[in-house]
């Protein structure tokens, strides 16, 4: 079975969606960074659909627990 979609394409839906939490929930990039205990330029270059570094699960959880969101909407299109 061949693959349909590129790994960035799933990092993509996940940067999107971060951001997109992070908003509706008010919260800054440095005030995400800071109660998840993260810098800012590394949830910077998470959001940003321009860099290419992957990040852990672990880190997605961190996110996930912080803006109280669950970790599957993270994946919704």
């Amino acid at each position: 079975m061949a693959l349909k979609h590129t790994d960035d394409y799933y990092y993509d839906i996940v940067r999107i969606n971060i951001k997109r939490y992070r908003k509706e929930k008010g919260y800054t990039q440095q005030k995400l960074a800071d109660e998840a205990e993260l810098s800012i330029d590394y949830i910077a270059e998470i959001e940003s659909l321009k860099r290419r570094k992957s990040f852990s699960l672990a880190t997605l959880g961190r996110i996930a627990d912080t803006l109280n969101v669950d970790i599957k909407k993270f994946f919704n299109k």
